[in-house]
């Protein structure tokens, strides 16, 4: 998988909530949220559609996603993790549970994970 621009993010977050839909839906979307041209949202699509990161069926240009946000999502947080904490995930808890400021219930949520890990 390759590391998706926002660009890209923008567009796959639309299919993720929406399943399936049209470019010219997408187009509209995009226009109303952050301004972008038709043209613009096109050229994204097809290089959506040139990286496997979505489907293109036809009539009417349907976009559908080929890869999950799981998936990002997943391959996103490996490379943040090898980039910026040497590749170990105790740095970058550490740095999450020193720098940030973290609401209690969310403190509990990782000790529970981690319990759940032990199992």
């Amino acid at each position: 998988m390759q590391k998706l621009s926002d660009s890209e993010l923008k567009i796959m977050e639309i299919l993720w909530r929406e399943k399936s839909f049209t470019a010219k839906d997408i187009a509209a979307e995009l226009s109303n949220t952050i301004g972008w041209d038709k043209t613009t949202t096109y050229t994204m699509l097809r290089r959506c559609v040139k990286k496997n990161l979505i489907t293109r069926k036809e009539p009417n240009f349907i976009c559908e996603p080929s890869i999950s946000k799981e998936q990002v999502s997943s391959y996103e947080t490996k490379e943040l993790i090898d980039k910026m904490y040497n590749g170990k995930v105790g740095n970058l808890v550490a740095f999450l549970l020193n720098d940030i400021d973290i609401a209690d219930e969310e403190i509990a949520r990782v000790k529970e994970i981690i319990n759940d890990l032990d199992e």
